[in-house]
């Protein structure tokens, strides 16, 4: 059984920058996809960004593109997202997730989670 811990959200101003990390335990890290997904009030939770075992494929929101970045050290069981510009748009409960096979993004296709990190942007 893995377990995730998120940490680093917080409350911005608007163009600021934040970065969410999500440890990793109880599991082989080096093996899963990891992935930061994110709630607003009122909306479906939605995928930011993803990244595969060797770092060399990441998969990012067309709304974060060119702003957020996710990696991984493996080395620490760790993930990043190193979040950029924030817009008050990205204010969201952000969740780390974790999953074995390689293929899928969706929300349903996630095996672990972790119990989500606060962002607010202010405008």
């Amino acid at each position: 059984q893995v377990q995730l811990v998120e940490s680093g959200g917080g409350l911005v101003q608007n163009g600021d920058s934040l970065r969410l990390s999500c440890t990793a335990s109880g599991g082989t890290f080096s093996s899963l996809v990891m992935a930061w997904f994110r709630q607003a009030p009122g909306k479906e939770r939605e995928i930011v960004a993803a990244i595969i075992p060797s770092s060399s494929t990441t998969y990012y929101a067309d709304s974060v593109k060119g702003r957020f970045t996710i990696s991984r050290d493996n080395a620490k069981n760790t993930v990043y997202l190193q979040m950029n510009s924030l817009k008050p748009e990205d204010t969201a409960v952000y969740y780390c997730a974790a999953k074995s096979a390689l293929m899928g993004l969706a929300s349903s296709q996630w095996d672990y989670w972790g119990q989500g990190t606060q962002v607010t942007v202010s405008s």
